[in-house]
C-alpha cells in the first residue's frame, strides 16, 4: 500500500461503517472466496441429491463430537475446521456473509496481500471453531458458514480504528494497529465493540430460551473476533516492514 499523499486521504472514520466495496474493485482473493462460497452453495442446492449433500456435510462441516474420542480422526477431522467456512445454511445466510466479507475483507486484503489474508481467514476461522468446540464438545449439529472468519475481519477493522487509505485507488486499512489504551479511548471503536458484543450476547441468551433452537453460532463469532482483534499483527506485513526500518 502506498503512503497517503496527505492526511485528508486517510479516512479516520471513527465508528463509521465501512462502505461497501464495488464488486469490480474488490481484491481478487476476496472475489475468489466469494466465488467458492457461491459455487459450493449452488452445487449443493441445485446439483447434489439430499443423500449426496448429507455426505458432503459429514465430511466438510465442523462437527464437534468428531473430536470426542469416540471416532477415529480421519482426513476430514483435520480439513473440516477449514472447509466448513465455505458452506452455508441457505441463500440468506450466504448473501449476508458475502456482503460483510466484501465490506470488511476488501480493505483487509488490500492491506495484508492475498497470501496473508488467506492465512488470516484460515486462522480466524479455526479460532472460531475452537471456541465453539470448547462450548459444545459433544455437539452433533454441523457448523457451517464464514461468519467466524468474517468476525475476525471485524475485529481487525476495529483494531485499525476503521481508518482507511484510498490514495492508491483501493481502500486499505491505514496506520498501525491501535494500542489497547487507544482502543479504550476511541469512542467509535468502543461503541462498535459494545454493539457487536450486545448483539452476540442477546443471540446467546435467545439460544437458551425454552422452545428455541438457535442456528446462530455466536460462540464462533466471538472466537473469530477475538482472534482477529488480538492476532492481526502476526499477519500485518506493513507493520512488520515499518518495524524493520525503525
Amino acid at each position: 500500500m502506498s503512503e497517503p499523499a496527505s492526511p485528508s486521504e486517510i479516512e479516520q472514520g471513527e465508528g463509521r461503517p465501512i462502505g461497501r466495496e464495488p464488486v469490480f474493485n474488490m481484491p481478487p482473493v476476496v472475489l475468489a472466496v466469494i466465488g467458492i462460497c457461491v459455487a459450493v452453495h449452488l452445487i449443493r442446492f441445485y446439483w447434489l441429491t439430499d443423500d449426496q449433500d448429507f455426505s458432503l456435510l459429514i465430511r466438510t462441516a465442523f462437527i464437534p463430537i468428531r473430536y470426542s474420542g469416540r471416532f477415529d480422526l480421519d482426513f476430514y477431522a483435520f480439513s473440516s475446521p477449514f472447509t466448513y467456512a465455505f458452506l452455508h445454511g441457505g441463500f440468506a445466510h450466504l448473501a449476508i456473509n458475502m456482503v460483510w466479507l466484501a465490506a470488511f475483507g476488501s480493505p483487509l486484503a488490500n492491506r495484508f496481500g492475498a497470501l496473508r489474508f488467506s492465512l488470516f481467514f484460515a486462522a480466524t476461522g479455526l479460532a472460531a471453531v475452537v471456541l465453539f468446540w470448547a462450548m459444545h464438545p459433544l455437539g452433533q449439529a454441523p457448523l457451517v458458514g464464514a461468519s467466524g472468519a468474517i468476525s475476525g475481519m471485524m475485529g481487525a477493522a476495529a483494531r485499525f480504528g476503521f481508518r482507511t487509505d484510498r490514495s492508491s485507488g483501493k481502500a486499505a486499512f491505514a496506520g498501525a494497529p491501535m494500542p489497547m489504551a487507544a482502543v479504550f479511548r476511541s469512542r467509535g471503536v468502543m461503541t462498535f465493540l459494545a454493539i457487536w458484543m450486545v448483539i452476540n450476547l442477546i443471540t446467546g441468551l435467545v439460544a437458551f430460551a425454552p422452545g428455541i433452537d438457535s442456528q446462530i453460532a455466536w460462540e464462533a463469532h466471538i472466537g473469530g473476533f477475538v482472534a482477529g482483534f488480538f492476532g492481526l499483527r502476526v499477519f500485518d506485513r506493513r507493520q512488520q516492514a515499518d518495524e524493520s526500518m525503525a
